[in-house]
């Protein structure tokens, strides 16, 4: 697959995969995946009902169809009342009962809480405020209190949240009450290639192979980053199915970002790079300078100038995954919607408990699962790249390059 000329090659100022450059710092490595993110083709918008729009993006402002409240209504249970009083009762009006069409001067409806209000009503005097004493109601009702006007939240048409907002469970709730059913959104479609002959998908593993962790760990990973990951395809451990798989996935137009993971490092069964050279990507980043997760990669298929799709190489064992996952993959999908990472959510910094025993690496950038507690980052262990255990009780991983000194560490939050 030929995609691109000797100009565009020129034009290159990364590294190819034809040879191997220098290690990436980490912070240089994430800075270059939002830039191919934020450089790619962004997603197509489609249309998706509310159940499906959750943690894609909106490819549109959203406007209000209707006004919020889209009624006069009343903020508390009592009545709704007009002039001075004592007050005469004429009815009684629940939630979505209708009322009155006018309310006279000196006269009263009682109403619940969200119930419209006849027109013509001044306040609501709540209950606790008020004394009945038969069909009459004394009280002190202040002029316009608890009476909720129409539109008086949201107006009817207005604009309330711009396109590029990622869309959470409030969003779609406010999307519902402003009377839409579907969302137009972008979502982030990727292919994950999952290599290693020695995996096992399910039950006890058999002597000599593992179960595989990575797998089910990326559909969440890149449904925080607001992508939507199809079922993972596993490829046989040779450069004919890796380059094969590589070459399909690719041409799906549908497909922003490919995942391959497992077949990032240099041994014997790891084919990734000389596929990617075999179909002409250009590899921005071959390896990062970071502990867990050294053996990453970032490339891309198409021009320097327009790239797609991306390329993320991920190593294969399950903890040096998810590093890597939050190193490249994470900042890559968040840059092709323009979302924030979700990973550098603030607040980005704390300081670690005294007596953690944390020492920054001569080279490479730690990164070490740490529970935030009590404005303190408490590393938790267990965090070795061929297990998750420390992961999976962190709240993020703390970052600590090669001239940290401490006490604070920028953090890099984890899904939870």
């Amino acid at each position: 697959m030929r995609v691109h000329g000797d100009a565009d090659r020129r034009h290159e100022t990364t590294t190819r995969c034809h040879g191997h450059g220098a290690v990436t710092p980490w912070a240089a490595a994430r800075e270059a995946a939002r830039d191919i993110g934020g450089r790619c083709a962004r997603p197509e918008a489609v249309r998706a009902p509310l159940r499906e729009a959750l943690g894609a993006v909106l490819a549109e402002d959203l406007a209000a169809l209707v006004g919020v409240p889209s009624y006069d209504a009343s903020a508390m249970d009592g009545y709704a009342v007009a002039g001075p009083g004592p007050w005469t009762v004429v009815g009684r009006v629940l939630a979505g009962q209708a009322p009155p069409e006018e309310l006279g001067r000196s006269r009263a409806v009682e109403v619940a809480t969200g119930a419209r209000v006849p027109h013509g009503t001044e306040s609501v005097l709540p209950y606790e405020n008020a004394e009945r004493r038969g069909d009459a109601v004394h009280g002190d009702a202040v002029p316009g209190r608890h009476v909720r006007r129409a539109g008086e939240d949201v107006p009817s048409g207005a604009t309330v949240l711009p396109a590029g907002t990622a869309v959470t469970p409030a969003v779609l709730g406010l999307a519902a009450s402003l009377a839409h059913d579907a969302l137009t959104v972008r979502r982030p479609r990727v292919a994950a290639l999952i290599t290693g002959d020695e995996l096992s998908r399910s039950g006890f593993p058999a002597p000599g192979t593992v179960r595989d962790a990575i797998g089910p760990m990326l559909p969440g990973l890149a449904g925080w980053a607001g992508a939507a990951l199809e079922d993972p395809r596993y490829v046989d451990d040779t450069f004919g199915a890796m380059a094969a798989a590589l070459e399909s996935a690719a041409r799906r137009p549908d497909v922003s970002v490919v995942v391959v993971c497992g077949a990032s490092s240099t041994g014997p069964a790891d084919h990734l790079r000389t596929a990617l050279a075999e179909l002409d990507v250009t590899v921005v980043v071959d390896g990062v300078a970071c502990r867990p997760g050294h053996p990453q990669l970032l490339g891309h298929f198409g021009p320097q100038r327009a790239p797609g799709p991306v390329v993320v190489g991920l190593p294969g064992n399950p903890n040096a995954a998810l590093a890597a996952a939050l190193t490249l993959l994470v900042p890559v999908l968040a840059a092709l919607t323009g979302r924030l990472d979700p990973g550098a959510a603030p607040p980005r910094t704390l300081p670690l408990r005294d007596g953690a025993g944390v020492a920054p690496h001569h080279r490479d950038t730690r990164l070490i699962a740490v529970r935030a507690d009590g404005g303190h980052a408490e590393p938790v262990g267990h965090d070795r790249p061929g297990v998750l255990r420390g992961a999976a009780m962190a709240d993020a991983l703390a970052v600590v390059p090669p001239d940290w000194t401490g006490p604070a560490a920028e953090l890099l939050w984890l899904p939870r």
